[in-house]
């Protein structure tokens, strides 16, 4: 019985130290990885369609990145229930760094699908802030208005009558426009495309007669006549997009519905991780030439001072953003 005993003994100490040095080596592989990230692609989860303003920013995001990080960085477009489909994706996913998102705030994306119960405290670890902007109303060139005023009037006058194209439900032009009914109580009759692209073409073509769109999306169509500008959903004009008034200065004060996009990774991702990630996007975003890009589209670059203050921006923003659903009257499953 003795030697069995000691056999026994022999064994559970062998094991212990095969589980310990086991242990040890998945650490240092661990640490390995951390400080050799990245080592391979990077995937950037975008809730949007290609054409948009989202889609725009995450190709120029992506862009400096792979410079910085020196690995390729590929932009995924996931679109569909306003974000929440490519938010929920990320949420899920390995916590390495190697799946990211940009979105909008996730507060307005938790106003609209409480089902989902996707929360930016529980699920995400914001990295940063990237750029903001106002959404342009334009309109087709034949409609009988040619500013804000005219077309408050001529939608009161003919409720329902006026077709809006949105670029999908619980996108940011859907519910800029659902809140510019509510605040200059007008009823238009709303109709749901897959981006902003397919909106722009109905309203050009007159199936559509008006749209809510990030600059990116209409900016050409404008210049070149195809669609005419009314307003800018922002309160105040905005220098990066020059020409086209305010909502304040075309009589609509109490008007105001800005979009912006920021970084993300699941929670769970190292510090170190985003530590890396939000250098490299301090760095690359702040060049000059990605500032002049994002100009050209109407829209400011705005980083965070840091994941932190960024986290904090986000809280901070969150009640006014679901009370902004709220008002606005939109509804989705």
């Amino acid at each position: 019985m003795k030697p069995n005993t000691r056999s026994h003994q022999l064994r559970k100490v062998w094991m212990s130290g095969f589980l310990y040095f086991g242990v040890i080596a998945m650490s240092v592989s661990f640490v390995f990885a951390q400080n050799n990230y990245p080592d391979r692609p990077i995937r950037l989860i975008v809730g949007y369609p290609p054409g948009g303003a989202a889609d725009f920013v995450a190709r120029v995001t992506a862009e400096q990145l792979s410079k910085e990080l020196g690995v390729t960085v590929i932009v995924e477009n996931k679109p569909g229930a306003g974000g929440a489909i490519a938010a929920d994706l990320t949420a899920k996913s390995a916590p390495d760094g190697y799946t990211i998102s940009m979105s909008g705030p996730h507060a307005q994306i938790r106003a609209l699908y409480p089902k989902m119960a996707l929360d930016v405290e529980k699920d995400f670890i914001p990295i940063s802030n990237l750029a903001t902007g106002a959404m342009i109303i334009c309109a087709n060139p034949q409609a009988p208005y040619k500013n804000l005023n005219e077309l408050i009037q001529y939608a009161k006058a003919n409720p329902e009558k006026i077709f809006n194209a949105s670029s999908g439900n619980g996108s940011t032009p859907h519910l800029a426009s659902a809140l510019f009914s509510t605040i200059a109580n007008v009823k238009l009759s709303t109709i749901q495309f897959k981006g902003g692209g397919p909106a722009a073409v109905s309203t050009i073509a007159g199936d559509t007669q008006l749209m809510f769109a990030t600059p990116p999306t209409v900016m050409g169509f404008i210049k070149n006549g195809t669609l005419k500008s009314i307003s800018l959903t922002s309160a105040k004009a905005s220098p990066a997009i020059p020409g086209i008034p305010g909502a304040e200065e075309s009589g609509l004060a109490a008007y105001n519905a800005t979009f912006s996009y920021g970084l993300y990774a699941p929670t769970g991702t190292s510090s170190q991780v985003i530590s890396k990630l939000f250098q490299a996007t301090q760095k690359g975003m702040a060049s000059t030439l990605s500032k002049e890009r994002l100009a050209a589209q109407g829209m400011d670059l705005n980083l965070s001072k840091s994941p932190e203050q960024f986290m904090t921006q986000l809280k901070a923003e969150a009640p006014s953003l679901m009370e902004a659903v709220k008002a606005s009257g939109a509804k989705l499953e």
